[in-house]
């Protein structure tokens, strides 16, 4: 069987382009497999197909998998993998309602977004509101330049990671 690496990074607000981007790469030949490392994508040669890609972040889900990868199998979503907290389902179009998501409205789109706040971005607020920011401050202080010009790009690249991410959280919250 012929098979397919590719290297695509998504931040955690971009799961629908993953989705799309998945979604794609079937459409012209390549069924996902897995993704591992560091946004390596994994894919197999296959009979080109419109097969709907979805991503959920639940991590009760993942403590009760039995349960939780049923759920979806009833309801026609075939489970593929955990990675960092998502969980990877995949359903043909022909099965599917065009539009069709695994989550069937708004509210249940912004319980997963603040799933990932809880889960993936408060972690990371507290760690550099403890570590990131003093020894940024203190590379001011003692005039490291090199450690301060480092420590900023990292704050400046995450400040924007949850600038996008409350964004997308408050629009989504504006439709409601």
């Amino acid at each position: 069987m012929e098979t397919k690496k590719t290297f695509k990074f998504f931040t955690i607000y971009e799961y629908e382009k993953e989705q799309n981007y998945l979604r794609e790469m079937h459409r012209s030949g390549w069924k996902f497999v897995k993704v591992s490392g560091f946004g390596i994508y994994h894919f197999e040669k296959c009979i080109p197909e419109d097969v709907i890609y979805q991503l959920d972040y639940n991590q009760d889900g993942i403590e009760h998998k039995d349960e939780y990868v049923k759920l979806f199998h009833d309801c026609g979503w075939e489970y593929l993998q955990d990675y960092v907290g998502y969980s990877y389902f995949r359903k043909p179009a022909s099965q599917a309602d065009e539009t069709e998501e695994i989550f069937c409205d708004d509210d249940s789109k912004l319980q997963m977004l603040e799933r990932v706040f809880r889960g993936r971005i408060l972690p990371v607020i507290i760690l550099l509101s403890c570590i990131f920011i003093p020894e940024l401050i203190a590379s001011i202080i003692h005039k490291t330049y090199m450690i301060t010009i480092m420590f900023g790009a990292v704050i400046c690249l995450y400040a924007t990671i949850f600038i996008m991410f409350a964004l997308q959280y408050w629009k989504l919250k504006g439709k409601k």
